[in-house]
């Protein structure tokens, strides 16, 4: 259904986006991408990574663990610089359980699980290729659940709304 996928050029958004939500906390001027428009829980953000020759947008949603405040993710979907592919990217915590990957639940029902790529300063990096049927489910679903693990046997399950998702796609570029 899903399936992981390296895209190099992609990762400078990602620490850029990731950056940026982290830096709101201590005001705008350190952030370096803009909320172009809010569709529901999604925020359309953009910048210019360094190099690149244009703005990148993206449709962003950062949320916190119910039952567990100091967890939190940051959900990051966008397009490939060619615009060809379009890629669901997941920043979570320092301190996950790696070999177990990410997990997601759409209303309730398993789409699949991606590996972690990498760990830098703002988190561990789950990424995948996001096909037809699994945007299809993000568009008409009402709420998601990203499921990250701090032991084998003891799985945190962040929810996210989806309302907004379909309405913030037509906007990312």
């Amino acid at each position: 259904m899903i399936r992981a996928r390296r895209s190099s050029l992609v990762w400078t958004l990602l620490f850029i986006l990731a950056a940026a939500v982290q830096a709101r906390a201590a005001g705008p001027e350190l952030s370096s991408s803009q909320i172009k428009a809010t569709h529901g829980s999604w925020q359309l953000r953009c910048g210019q990574p360094p190099g690149a020759r244009q703005e990148k947008c993206a449709l962003v949603q950062s949320v916190k663990a119910e039952d567990r405040p100091n967890v939190s993710l940051t959900v990051i979907f966008l397009r490939s610089y060619d615009g060809k592919t379009r890629i669901l990217r997941v920043v979570a915590p320092l301190g996950v359980l790696l070999p177990t990957g990410l997990g997601l639940k759409i209303d309730n029902v398993d789409v699949g699980h991606a590996p972690f790529l990498k760990c830098g300063p703002v988190g561990c990096v789950a990424e995948v290729v996001a096909n037809e049927e699994l945007i299809s489910k993000m568009k008409t679903g009402q709420s998601a659940v990203f499921i990250i693990f701090q032991t084998p046997e003891f799985g945190i399950g962040v929810p996210i709304s989806l309302g907004g998702f379909s309405d913030g796609l037509v906007q990312l570029n």
